[in-house]
């Protein structure tokens, strides 16, 4: 009779399903579109654009799209990045978040 030690050694569905890549439901890299709302002053748009830099120095800022709400008050914008990683999009969405002018980012 063999008793076994109760470790578990991966197999390899295990290792590839630890993989966060193959996780995902994103190729990477690929350009990702993001949309931000915010009322409609002039340093949202800065603000948006610099942030959307930090993450992903490629960014162009030439593609960015404006779209102004119907009473003028708010302003969407949206930006696309080339997306490298999980981590890298969820800093952006926290950053885009927790910035005081931005009061939406889907």
């Amino acid at each position: 009779m063999t008793i076994t030690s109760g470790l578990h050694t991966p197999s390899s569905s295990d290792t590839a399903s630890s993989d966060p890549r193959k996780d995902s439901l994103i190729e990477y890299p690929s350009l990702f579109p993001i949309k931000v709302m915010g009322v409609k002053v002039d340093a949202l748009l800065p603000a948006v654009t610099t942030l959307a830099r930090q993450f992903d120095p490629f960014f162009d800022a030439a593609t960015v799209e404006l779209r102004e709400s119907s009473g003028g008050k708010y302003l969407g914008i949206t930006i696309t990045i080339t997306a490298t990683s999980r981590e890298q999009l969820d800093g952006l969405y926290l950053a885009l978040t927790a910035h005081p002018l931005v009061k939406v980012v889907l």
